[in-house]
């Protein structure tokens, strides 16, 4: 099978060699295009390190937060069934298949990056699911059911996010690996799940303790 050709040649634009490959996901029945982790195998040139920290191919991985995300979300349909839940920084979309494939009745992946979108409708073909898509969560209205949530805390700045999800859903669902300090009054954890990132990239192992945080609009 070949890899969607308008994101193969974003990722060679990074790395020349890089090529992607439909993946299974450990422990789903998910599919990713994802990058092949032979790509990882070398040394990275001084402007490929550049490139790659100028414009991180988030959407060619799965994340540690996003694959726990996704078990949950399997093995948790009612958090989902028959409900609208749009996808906050979906990346590569996994948490928004997991979604789909658990009886949603209509999942939004929502990513400020085009290439994440076209990633995401790239991975529902091959998933054979259906999603809608944003660009722009706060042009939503206020109509999800649930906004589910994973590994957009990395960045701290990102933390006033937490109120916002509640601006535009009823509940939240946060998988997170980055913020031990992790304190909000809306939030509770709900458990802490091991995962890591795929294809590997050997991170330590406090990224690959997700904790999952539930937060409900009163």
């Amino acid at each position: 099978m070949n890899a969607p050709g308008h994101l193969q040649a974003a990722l060679n634009a990074l790395l020349g060699d890089a090529r992607l490959r439909a993946e299974p996901l450990p422990g789903t029945a998910l599919q990713l295009w994802l990058i092949d982790a032979a790509n990882m195998d070398r040394a990275f040139s001084p402007a490929e390190t550049r490139r790659i920290l100028e414009e991180p191919p988030y959407w060619c991985f799965c994340w540690a937060s996003g694959l726990v995300l996704a078990r949950w979300l399997a093995e948790h349909p009612e958090w989902v069934r028959g409900k609208r839940v749009l996808d906050f920084g979906a990346g590569s979309g996994v948490a928004a298949l997991a979604a789909a494939k658990a009886g949603a009745l209509e999942v939004v992946a929502c990513d400020l990056d085009p290439l994440a979108l076209q990633a995401c409708r790239a991975n529902a073909a091959l998933n054979g699911v259906t999603l809608n898509y944003s660009a722009d969560f706060f042009a939503e209205a206020d109509r999800f059911d649930l906004i589910i949530v994973a590994d957009v805390l990395y960045d701290r700045a990102n933390l006033p996010l937490l109120d916002q999800f509640l601006s535009r859903g009823r509940q939240a669902l946060v998988a997170d690996s980055r913020v031990r300090d992790f304190q909000h009054p809306l939030y509770r954890r709900l458990g802490v799940l091991d995962a890591c990132t795929w294809p590997d990239l050997a991170e330590p192992a406090e990224f690959r303790r997700v904790s999952l945080y539930h937060a409900q609009r009163h």
